[in-house]
């Protein structure tokens, strides 16, 4: 039984050395010299605290200003500590005069961290003998990773009330660069810097494990895992700067060149609960199967190589040969002349080239979202017709046949047309055109002023109406380009059903558009076709292209101008009834139905629809 109590004591002991170890220190003053140091105070003192009696209020003095408060690593004992230098100030009015000292107290969250300063002193002037306010300040020893809680007040303080300044600080962690560079977090290995590195040791396959140690832990456990399979080892440093383990294969079964190594030191202050280094590698192992996957992969390059070279010998031997279109003139194309395209290869001088068998047909999509708008697809409808010799089909050029026909009867024979054809639809994107979509699927009715002024009125939602089902319901994508102006228009402006297509940027990437519009690929085997004179950087040299790109900056500059441009362009529901009571739109908005109407309201939806039996477009 006596032998029983004595090792319930003995473990007793051992757990109440431990947690005092582990307990922090309380805060402590650096120098106490320094203080009153300072001319013209007189009975500068600095003790303990103790009780003073408290005084009436209209006898007490104020209380001080805080000034501020940083934060070092300073010097102390050979050793370097974090230090709080607190600093205040005394108001400089008649109650200085009452002061008989001040009491600072600082008290830390954990247990058994506290510290009270109180100060001694009397002021015979209002001011320094510089003439400046009286200052203090004072330097405290404290640990990183504590909170502390610093009140500050004048002595004797009122019965009722008081003037206490109180602040809350928190002292950065080790793993702070400046404080890094204190006692206690270099005890903690703050500073240690492990520099792992693993290698298989030769004609076998032990790993071999190497690290620096550290200054303040003399043990280390060593761990590496292999495949879910984990071995380790201790090791202690014995006055070593760099030590090495060897894990052999037959104990650790490493079986795979990847593995985790880690390094568990055990310093003087966290002891059991010091960070753990780690550092995964990818070794060369012996591994039976790596020289058959060597041989594999280098066969399988040569085969490439061999398939390449043959695929380069067959496009230099194959003839040349230049696509039908339209040849430009030995001397500078000019703005009539139809748009050719060239092979671009460096040995070819004279390329053979075609005459175009027919001109390509395109029809236009668009809203009237402004006048200086209308006039950018104005030209650019003139620069495909008479510089590209494309055959540009919109209702403003068709005016007549749109008039004799109504809107819906017009569209429906050009949808027909194009359906048995290899015409293109070329849908150009702007804010018109996104929010009439927008309102197609519910939103909010849009009218445009240039809408209301046009003979044929909104074409662009008719147009929408009968294009959207066949986009979405056929396979006919590449009758369909997406384009906009950049500039003046964004990628925003394209309708959701539209953004499963390629969306091209005008006049950057219009090559590419005039490829599409050919039905024609711009890179084969053995060439890269161009187009001659149609660059972004080029095409304004012609006159048309000239008055395309000016009609673009003209409405750029506009738009910068006016920022709210659209919102302007847009009528009020009482001006949309005005407007839109015409008989030609009634009499096509009736006309419209047993149609499938898709809105895409978000492409994250997918695609939703609604069958209506009659869509009457009413007001």
């Amino acid at each position: 039984m006596i032998y029983i109590i004595m090792v319930y004591f003995y473990f007793l002991f051992l757990c109440l050395t431990a947690g005092l170890t582990a307990l922090p220190s309380s805060p402590r003053i650096l120098d106490k010299h320094l203080v009153c140091n300072q001319t013209g105070l007189s009975s500068c003192k600095i003790h303990n605290c103790s009780e003073m009696n408290n005084v009436p209020r209209s006898h007490a003095p104020t209380g001080p200003l805080w000034d501020s408060e940083q934060i070092e690593i300073r010097k102390d004992n050979q050793e370097h500590v974090a230090v709080v230098k607190m600093t205040w100030k005394m108001k400089a009015d008649a109650s200085i005069y009452k002061i008989l000292g001040s009491k600072i107290t600082i008290v830390g969250k954990s247990a058994n961290q506290s510290l009270c300063v109180q100060f001694s002193y009397s002021f015979n002037d209002l001011l320094t003998p510089e003439y400046k306010m009286w200052i203090f300040s004072l330097d405290v020893v404290v640990e990183p990773s504590h909170t502390y809680t610093m009140t500050l007040f004048n002595l004797p303080e009122p019965d009722t009330g008081h003037y206490r300044v109180t602040k809350q600080l928190t002292i950065p962690g080790c793993e702070n660069k400046k404080m890094q560079e204190a006692q206690l977090c270099r005890e903690n290995g703050s500073l240690w810097d492990p520099s792992i590195s693993a290698v298989f040791v030769d004609k076998s396959s032990s790993v071999l494990v190497a690290f620096h140690t550290a200054q303040y832990s003399e043990r280390y456990r060593v761990s590496i895992q292999n495949d879910g399979v984990s071995c380790s080892n201790t090791i202690y440093k014995e006055n070593r700067t760099s030590v090495n383990v060897t894990f052999e294969d037959g104990s650790c079964q490493l079986s795979h060149c990847k593995m985790l190594v880690e390094i568990q030191p055990f310093f003087v202050r966290c002891k059991n609960d010091c960070g753990i280094a780690r550092k995964t590698f990818h070794l060369y192992c012996n591994n039976p199967s790596q020289p058959i996957m060597q041989i594999c992969i280098g066969l399988l390059l040569v085969i490439i190589c061999c398939f390449l070279y043959l695929l380069w010998r067959t496009s230099r031997k194959g003839p040349l040969i230049a696509p039908s279109w339209i040849a430009p003139s030995s001397t500078a194309p000019s703005s009539t002349a139809p748009s050719s395209i060239t092979p671009s290869s460096a040995d070819q001088q004279q390329p053979e080239v075609f005459q175009v068998q027919e001109r390509r047909r395109v029809f236009i999509i668009y809203s009237l979202d402004h006048p200086l708008y209308k006039n950018v697809v104005l030209k650019f409808c003139a620069f495909l017709a008479t510089k590209c010799g494309t055959s540009v089909v919109m209702d403003l050029l068709d005016s007549i046949r749109l008039g004799e026909l109504g809107s819906i009867q017009w569209l429906d024979w050009h949808k027909e047309q194009i359906e048995s054809s290899s015409d293109k639809i070329l849908v150009l994107c702007s804010r018109g055109v996104q929010a009439k979509w927008r309102a197609m699927c519910g939103d909010k009715q849009v009218l445009l002023k240039e809408d209301a002024r046009s003979p044929m009125g909104d074409m662009l939602t008719p147009s929408l109406m009968l294009m959207v089902p066949h986009f979405i319901r056929s396979q006919s994508f590449e009758k369909y380009i997406v384009v906009y102006f950049d500039g003046i228009c964004s990628e925003e402006d394209v309708p959701s059903p539209f953004n499963i297509m390629v969306r091209y940027k005008l006049m950057e990437q219009f090559e590419e558009v005039f490829f599409r519009i050919l039905n024609t690929e711009k890179h084969e085997p053995g060439r890269v076709k161009q187009i001659t004179g149609h660059f972004e950087d080029k095409y304004h040299q012609c006159p048309l292209g000239k008055a395309l790109h000016d009609a673009i900056q003209a409405f750029h500059a506009y738009q910068l101008e006016h920022p709210q441009w659209f919102e302007e362009e847009l009528l009020e529901s009482s001006d949309l009834e005005d407007e839109e009571a015409t008989d030609d739109v009634k009499e096509n908005k009736k006309a419209f139905t047993n149609h499938l109407i898709y809105c895409v309201r978000d492409s994250a939806q997918g695609v939703s629809h609604m069958e209506t039996t009659q869509i009457g477009l009413n007001n």
